[in-house]
């Protein structure tokens, strides 16, 4: 990237013409580690510090900055899901994935244990009826309640429908004839970035994240 074009980019931020949008970074063995805003994104290239990874093909090529802003100039038709950064000289495609040339870490990050957690630990499932529900009609569930001793945590937390709930009232599952599908249990540690991401994932990352849409 040459300097002109670095300087037109780094002013789009004050006029507004930055799309507002998210990259997410692999390191070098194609592992996500960071999702990043466009300005970074562009730093990265030009420093000369990743490459594009072309999620608009079909071989996934990882391209230099010089072969990311030709392919950008020989567009005639935006991909589907595109965006662009226009600049007074050219308009570049926004690339959606970045491939680190020298990084090889994975960090991670645990899951925070909060109610949405405990709903995609437990896959969206009342773990008493084994039925998948909407948000709407999920609730958290102490197995052992609180008034006997069971503390919030994840191995005492779990997602149950609001009719489950209702019938179990301040009981142990037993002695309201309700049985565990399965023992609740702290989540396993996974890659920060699918935290970070939740549900805003988008399309061309689902490759490289390994991660399934939950229901809403």
């Amino acid at each position: 990237m040459n300097s002109a074009t670095e300087e037109e980019i780094n002013g789009l931020g004050s006029n507004g013409r930055m799309p507002r949008r998210r990259v997410l970074v692999l390191n070098r063995n194609w592992q996500a580690v960071n999702i990043i805003g466009v300005r970074r994104a562009f730093s990265l290239l030009w420093q000369d510090h990743a490459r594009v990874i072309n999620t608009f093909g079909k071989d996934f090529a990882p391209m230099t900055t010089a072969e990311w802003l030709s392919y950008s100039m020989e567009l005639r038709t935006p991909p589907p899901g595109s965006d662009f950064v226009r600049t007074i000289r050219m308009n570049i495609l926004l690339p959606k994935v970045l491939l680190l040339k020298e990084f090889n870490r994975l960090p991670v990050a645990e899951v925070k244990f909060n109610r949405q957690s405990v709903f995609e630990r437990d896959n969206f499932t009342c773990q008493y009826s084994g039925r998948v529900c909407k948000i709407k009609d999920l609730t958290l569930d102490h197995v052992i309640p609180r008034d006997r001793g069971g503390r919030t945590t994840w191995e005492n937390i779990v997602t149950c429908s609001r009719e489950m709930n209702s019938l179990k009232a301040n009981r142990l599952p037993h002695e309201a004839g309700l049985r565990l599908i399965r023992k609740p249990e702290r989540p396993r540690w996974r890659p920060f970035v699918s935290v970070a991401a939740g549900s805003d994932i988008d399309e061309a990352w689902q490759h490289f994240l390994h991660v399934e849409r939950t229901a809403s």
